[in-house]
């Protein structure tokens, strides 16, 4: 049996032409079902319905044999294991999907560049504090970092912090509320993790998975 470990939304939907192209197919919709554990068309395949923060971690011990998350959540789990994070965990693919962005977002009418000045102090509110603290750190920056987990926007609004680290896409959550993008710190785009034990064991199965993935995508750019 093969476990594939996916969340729900946005990379859910776009690996559905990945996984058609592996000749695999989810038989119920995430949406819809209460089920965890969907069956697909290949009676050795399933599908895990999991967080996307914790596809890392169900791949890495060994819950799931193949995953697909975003670099950003790949970096947090890393920097949270200690760099461990990706060990046991084999990177073969970017799967140039879900794509997206981190960056820095402030009111209007904070002045960010001179807050960001080397030597200066920021107070900053994120869910990616591993990815905030390395790229404020190359400025030569404090910054004190306040772990959020949704509503990142009203961060700034409340008082409660100077700028926000997020995924933006189209912006348009950020206009709606009064923030502009000021840096971006990152592309993100989803990739493909994988066992390495389980690669070992179940190495034919999977190397499908992978080269038909590998071949949906096409070269890389």
């Amino acid at each position: 049996m093969i476990t594939l470990a996916l969340s729900k939304g946005r990379i859910f939907e776009e690996i559905m032409p990945l996984l058609a192209a592996a000749g695999i197919k989810v038989l119920e919709d995430p949406e819809k079902s209460r089920k965890l554990i969907l069956p697909t068309n290949q009676p050795d395949v399933r599908v895990v319905i999991v967080r996307a923060t914790d596809v890392p971690t169900y791949v890495q011990f060994g819950g799931a044999d193949i995953g697909v998350c975003g670099k950003d959540t790949l970096i947090e789990h890393s920097a949270e294991w200690g760099g461990a994070g990706s060990a046991g965990l084999y990177q073969p693919l970017d799967l140039r999907i879900a794509r997206c962005r981190v960056s820095v977002a402030v009111r209007e009418g904070f002045d960010y560049a001179r807050a960001v000045q080397p030597g200066g102090r920021l107070k900053v509110a994120t869910k990616y504090t591993a990815i905030a603290r390395d790229f404020f750190a190359s400025k030569g920056m404090h910054v004190d970092l306040i772990k959020l987990y949704g509503s990142m926007e009203l961060a700034p609004l409340t008082g409660l912090a100077d700028a926000i680290v997020d995924l933006v896409s189209t912006g348009n959550t950020l206009k709606a509320n009064q923030l502009v993008e000021v840096e971006r710190i990152m592309d993100i785009s989803s990739h493909l993790v994988v066992n390495q034990s389980a690669l070992k064991l179940k190495q034919a199965p999977l190397r499908r998975i992978i080269d038909a993935f590998a071949a949906a995508i096409g070269p890389a750019l």
